[in-house]
């Protein structure tokens, strides 16, 4: 029997048979100062030849000694989620585990914590290897999850967030099919009506074949203008991490390309409060006039017929300039709004396409916005109007 103390083993049972020897020696008769120097140096010599207990050996890792805290240290700011099993119980969770899953998971079971079959089956497997595990932190979260033995009993988790790439492939997969479709619809149109005329026995009257030829050009010129905006779209979204650097007008810029929106015939519907002295900021020429056009254009389309349309510029806080543009029509249902700078978003399909609308005006104006540091805003109430808000920053030096 034996108890620690200071990390010394002392040894209680050799103790206790040196006082039970002293105690007899006493009873014998023997000198007391005798009997007490004698067990004093027995239990000494015990104390002195016990050497103090050796820990159990640590893991090691490639030479190299693995303990808890040790291996807390090493991995605890690492950018990925890392953890740490002793069997299946976690016994060490870094930072960026504990944010993406919860500081709970430590000393719980890895299979309970993970709670997903592929991650259970990865944990079975005894030489370890890669998974996916879709759900860990939320419905649409997608990880890598890979396992690496570290000896019998120890093993390294590593998660990777591959979320954002899940979502890219799903948005460009969502785009292709999109666009093939909004390509495919003008193009059935076109040749449709071109089989009809290229009949050699069609008797065709002259009205009709009038008829025909206005609507083949007219969803030819829908074809162009959606190829244009598929281009634009492209050269905006390749460019959105360049910050324009050129100084430009704003006012100046704002009223003549609200004009070019509108067009000779809707003119005398926009409205300007503009300010008097000049609004600068860094910008990109071709693209705030293309910004200003989408938005005048979208607000004439979809605003009452015989009402104005009114652009504004405000100085507003923080160095900012506010764009807006307003009109007075049916309004958005709130549910939309959301959802207004998706590519091919539509909140009446048929309204948009009979108005010549392509889908993708509003995500244009979304990567244009971007690119020059601004916030886009929409408020809409039904039966009033909408109005669409741009922020953009002032020109500094």
């Amino acid at each position: 029997m034996a108890a620690i103390m200071d990390r010394r083993f002392i040894p209680v049972g050799g103790f206790v048979i040196a006082l039970l020897t002293g105690v007899v020696l006493a009873f014998a008769g023997i000198d007391l100062l005798l009997v007490a120097g004698i067990v004093l140096v027995w239990c000494a010599s015990f104390w002195l030849a016990m050497p103090p207990p050796q820990p159990p050996a640590p893991a090691k890792v490639e030479g190299v000694q693995l303990t808890r805290s040790g291996m807390h240290d090493l991995i605890e700011h690492s950018g990925l989620p890392m953890l740490m099993l002793d069997g299946n119980r976690i016994i060490v969770a870094n930072q960026a585990a504990r944010e993406a899953i919860g500081a709970h998971i430590v000393g719980q079971d890895a299979r309970v914590a993970l709670r997903h079959p592929a991650a259970v089956d990865l944990l079975g497997r005894p030489g370890g290897g890669s998974t996916t595990v879709q759900g860990l932190t939320g419905p649409r979260s997608n990880w890598q999850m890979t396992c690496q033995p570290i000896d019998e009993r120890y093993c390294l988790i590593e998660l990777v967030n591959r979320t954002s790439e899940a979502d890219v492939s799903r948005a460009h997969t969502d785009f292709v099919a999109n666009a093939s479709h909004e390509l495919r619809t003008p193009l059935s149109s076109i040749i449709g009506y071109m089989e009809t005329l290229a009949e050699p026995e069609a008797e065709i009257p002259q009205p009709q074949v009038e008829k025909f030829y206005a609507t083949v050009l007219r969803e030819a010129r829908r074809l162009q203008t959606l190829v244009d905006d598929l281009m634009s779209l492209s050269r905006v979204e390749a460019e959105k991490h360049d910050q324009p650097r050129e100084k430009l007008d704003l006012g100046q810029i704002v009223r003549q390309s609200a004009r070019d929106g509108a067009g000779a015939e809707r003119v005398q519907r926009v409205h300007f409060e503009l300010p008097p002295e000049d609004v600068a900021i860094r910008g990109d020429r071709n693209q705030i006039e293309q910004l200003v056009r989408n938005l005048v254009d979208n607000a004439l389309k979809y605003g009452a017929p015989d009402q104005p349309v009114t652009v504004s510029l405000t100085f507003v806080e923080r160095d900012m300039v506010l764009l807006a543009v307003q009109d007075r029509g049916e309004g958005i249902a709130p549910e939309h709004l959301p959802h207004l700078t998706r590519r091919f978003y539509r909140t009446d399909p048929s309204r948009s396409r009979a108005a010549g609308g392509t889908g993708l005006g509003l995500a244009i104006v979304k990567h244009i916005v971007e690119r020059h540091r601004g916030r886009l805003d929409f408020t809409s109430t039904q039966g009033i109007g909408t109005t669409v808000s741009v922020r953009l920053p002032l020109y500094s030096e």
